[in-house]
């Protein structure tokens, strides 16, 4: 049944030799690597003004919010210049984590690695929260919903992504481009109706006619932190970097210009959207999301075009973490191989991705999102902190890469990089300066111990490898071998195990029973001289009817008899349905999780299935 469940959900499996096939084009590798770096239009805008409106600074906003929208967009070009270069310097994928263990070393670029990989959780705890409040915006009544919407999305990008890439990509394209296309909708009706049709700003009532009644100045830190909260329209972007691999051949080209025509819808769209809230003057919080405050006023009212954008909206926010979906499993495979994460990161499922990061990401998204209660502003804050510290790592790291190789321009890529590096560091301090007690020293926490742990697993692997180390030439000297065979009474698994026991053909081969009381013992003795069976028997007291202390007790004075031999214990054992396991004891588990951790100590089940 869970295998039939299995396939209806994900697929047949797919061969290795299929891994070509599950190459993405360009049209498919857009809404796929870029989905989330579009869909922070949907609240880049909104962010900038929250911080302002909060602060008490309501009427001073909307005369910043061109300027910092100005430098958000220089900034994204910077850094799309630079990890255009990325791609082909490094097409293997795994951008700033590659790029910062190879020219920086091992401690930037687990910081690079966890940086990321925290980016990607919050992603799609980003996404989803997003998404909801588009929803939630346009019907009110799901606002108690809201972090069941959440997990439900989850949940259903979860499955679509274990079914594969290029399946996944082309289920979640169409909502991609129908977004782009009612958002540039939205901006192009909006600026013709603003300086063609005069269309006046929004008139608020309440709360938020007082917000906007408030005159005070923006110190030159608010205006900092309004422009780290807009920064993170920028959250995204190094996702094609790190997934060069999945673009069909040539893979850096491919990936080059996917990664430009992302820049330029994102560029576009975002500084288009702040130019309408500029005139129009939404304000956040009241009335649904600044993005629905603005379609409604420039469609006149709730009308089918308002509805169009908010489901677009709602529909490329919640696959935005469909970017995380791509660029998580994909980075987590190469930090393992690295020896950094489990190895189990680095396999690859039954449709040719790595399930297991996919899996991983996913229950960790839905934590988060049920601990802030699938608030988006609580989210936000977390977010821009991993961001732009693999931006700076990553524009670092190129930095070195060019004065190492010296290639042709390398003095004018040198300098581009220089710069990304300078002002994307600038942008990381900024962000965990002003935003340090609104949630951001969560990230930085969370970063050095991910950072740490990877170093745990890093020595536990080393210790793993110098233990199993061989050098050309080593023999293996032969060990006395002593078979212990467990019994309880007489039975048909019992007699099995002894038979499978004795054709080992070992040194020394004894039965082993565990016995209460003496009573228990005669009895026993009885049965196996009436079963006729030659192998010598032993017999251990437990008047507290304890098994495993006794068994091991036993053994260990066997090893004290003879130190260098090798000792299998052969465990009879009854395998019923799964529905009936648990009517039988599991001592032979416990007995074989014991065991597990004695040196010279094989263990072995012979398993009797009864229907």
């Amino acid at each position: 049944m869970a295998t039939s469940l299995k396939r209806l959900l994900i697929g047949k499996p797919l061969a290795s030799a299929e891994e070509q096939h599950q190459r993405l084009s360009k049209k498919i590798a857009l809404p796929v690597f870029s989905s989330d770096a579009i869909s922070s239009t949907a609240y880049a805008t909104e962010e900038i003004l929250h911080v302002f409106i909060i602060a008490g600074v309501g009427a001073a906003a909307y005369a910043k919010l061109v300027p910092i929208s100005i430098m958000v967009v220089v900034l994204l070009a910077v850094v799309v210049v630079s990890y255009r270069q990325t791609i082909f310097a490094y097409p293997s994928g795994g951008g700033s984590y590659v790029v910062s263990r190879e020219n920086l070393g091992e401690i930037p670029s687990l910081v690079a690695g966890s940086s990321l990989l925290t980016d990607y959780i919050l992603t799609v705890c980003v996404s989803v929260a997003g998404g909801s409040a588009a929803i939630v915006a346009a019907f009110p009544s799901l606002v108690q919903y809201r972090v069941e919407l959440c997990v439900g999305f989850i949940v259903v990008m979860t499955i679509a992504n274990l079914r594969g890439l290029k399946e996944s990509g082309a289920l979640f394209a169409p909502p991609t481009y129908i977004y782009v296309l009612s958002l540039v909708a939205l901006i192009v009706v909006g600026l013709y109706r603003v300086f063609v049709q005069d269309l006046g700003p929004i008139q608020h009532t309440g709360l938020a006619a007082e917000e906007l009644g408030h005159l005070g100045g923006i110190s030159l830190l608010l205006f900092l932190k309004g422009f780290s909260s807009g920064a993170v329209a920028l959250s995204g972007v190094e996702a094609v970097s790190n997934g060069v691999p999945a673009f069909k051949k040539p893979e850096s080209k491919n990936a080059s210009i996917t990664l430009v025509w992302m820049a330029v819808i994102l560029g576009v769209c975002f500084f288009g959207i702040s130019i309408v809230a500029n005139r129009l003057q939404p304000v956040p919080g009241f009335g649904g999301t600044v993005l629905a405050q603005l379609a409604e006023h420039i469609y006149g009212g709730r009308n089918v075009p308002f509805f169009i954008t908010q489901f677009a909206t709602f529909a490329v926010l919640i696959l935005a973490a469909n970017t995380a979906y791509a660029d998580y499993p994909r980075l987590s495979s190469i930090i393992a191989k690295d020896g950094f994460l489990p190895r189990q990161f680095s396999n690859r499922g039954d449709r040719l991705v790595f399930s297991n990061g996919i899996l991983f990401l996913s229950i960790a998204a839905i934590a988060l999102v049920v601990v802030f209660k699938g608030k988006i502003e609580l989210l936000i804050p977390l977010y821009a902190v991993g961001v732009f510290t693999g931006f700076t790592l990553s524009q670092t790291g190129m930095c070195v890469h060019h004065v190492k190789l010296k290639e042709p321009g390398w003095r004018r890529n040198l300098a581009i990089n220089a710069f990304g590096a300078v002002t994307t560091g600038l942008v990381a301090l900024i962000v965990i300066v002003t935003k340090f007690m609104s949630g951001a020293w969560i990230s930085v926490v969370v970063i050095v111990a991910m950072s740490s742990t990877f170093k745990g697993i890093s020595r536990h692997y080393s210790r793993v490898n110098k233990a199993t180390h061989v050098e050309p030439g080593y023999k293996v000297q032969r060990q006395q071998h002593l078979v212990v065979v467990l019994v309880g009474s007489i039975n048909k698994g019992v007699l099995h195990a002894l038979q499978y026991a004795a054709s080992l053909a070992p040194d020394r081969l004894i039965a082993l029973s565990v016995v209460s009381d003496p009573e228990e013992e005669r009895h026993f003795r009885e049965q196996w001289d009436t079963f006729d069976i030659s192998i010598e028997l032993h017999t251990v007291s437990s008047p507290y009817r304890d098994l495993t202390g006794p068994i091991l007790r036993y053994i260990d004075e066997l090893d004290e008899q003879s130190a260098d031999e090798m000792i299998t214990v052969v465990i009879p054992e009854f395998v019923t349905k799964f529905s009936s396991q648990w009517l039988h004891n599991q001592s032979a588990l416990a007995i074989k999780a014991k065991l597990l951790y004695r040196p010279n100590t094989v263990v072995t089940s012979v398993p009797v299935i009864v229907d």
